[in-house]
Order: structure tokens, then sequence, then C-alpha cells
């Protein structure tokens, strides 16, 4: 799963969980779909990514998470509320799709999204992370959650 990055698997699912209802002719949880409030969280799920992609380009350090090292630990900026700010976006991203459509299979991408990067990608940079910055990323893990 390392072999694809984590926005390759967020289409894949959101593309698999589309196909699925469009197959089950878009079986709506009752109360759903909510438009304007699935668009507000696409919208938002653009700025904690888009934010941490600038504040790795100004720090001049790599946005490759399977980069064999990084050349600073940035733990500023969106840095200071997650760990994971850019796959927060994704699975924020995936969420407010779910809702615009309000398919209960759509719904299915949010948790696959956040299983894969919990349980697969970030388990894998943590402990690369770990091996690299020692008791400093330990302090910063200390301080900071890995989600929110």
């Amino acid at each position: 799963m390392l072999k694809l990055a984590p926005p390759v698997w967020t289409l894949i699912f959101i593309l698999l969980c589309v196909a699925l209802s469009w197959l089950l002719h878009w079986p709506a949880i009752p109360g759903l779909p909510l438009p304007a409030l699935g668009l507000v969280l696409v919208g938002l799920a653009f700025i904690p990514p888009v934010l941490a992609f600038l504040l790795f380009r100004s720090e001049d350090t790599e946005i490759n998470p399977v980069s064999p090292t990084n050349r600073k630990l940035v733990t500023r900026g969106p840095y200071r509320f997650t760990r994971n700010p850019m796959y927060l976006g994704l699975v924020t991203l995936a969420l407010g799709i779910a809702i615009w459509i309000g398919a209960w299979p759509m719904f299915m991408a949010p948790v696959a999204v956040f299983a894969t990067v919990n349980w697969v990608h970030i388990p894998f940079e943590e402990a690369k992370m770990r091996r690299q910055f020692g008791t400093a990323y330990d302090d910063y893990v200390g301080r900071v959650r890995r989600w929110l």
C-alpha cells in the first residue's frame, strides 16, 4: 500500500464508493445530502495540506514522506495542531464529498482513507522520523496529537 501515495488511495476509494453508490441507485441516508455543508468541508479540506506544502517549501525540506531522509523536522504552522495536516485534509475531503452526495456507500471512503493512512502510512513515516530525529521527534509527538 505504500507504493501508492495517499492522495491516489483517496481517489481510488472515492471512485469505488461512487461506483457502489451508482450500482445501488444512490441509497440516501435520512437527512442527507447536505450539499452546502459538503462543499464547505471540501473547501476547508484544502487548507491544512496547502499550508503544510507551502511550509515545507519555505523550510526547504522534502514533502515526499517516503524520501530516505528529511532535512528538517517541521513543527510550526499546521503542525502545531496535528502531526498529519495533509492526511487530515484527505479525510476531510472524502467526508465532504460523502456529505455532499449523501449516499451511504460514500461514507466508506473517509473511513477507508483514515484506516489506510492511520495504520499503513503514518506508522511507516513515524518510524522513519523517530530514527532520523530521535528525541526531538519524541518530544514533538508528546506535544502534538496525531490527528487533532
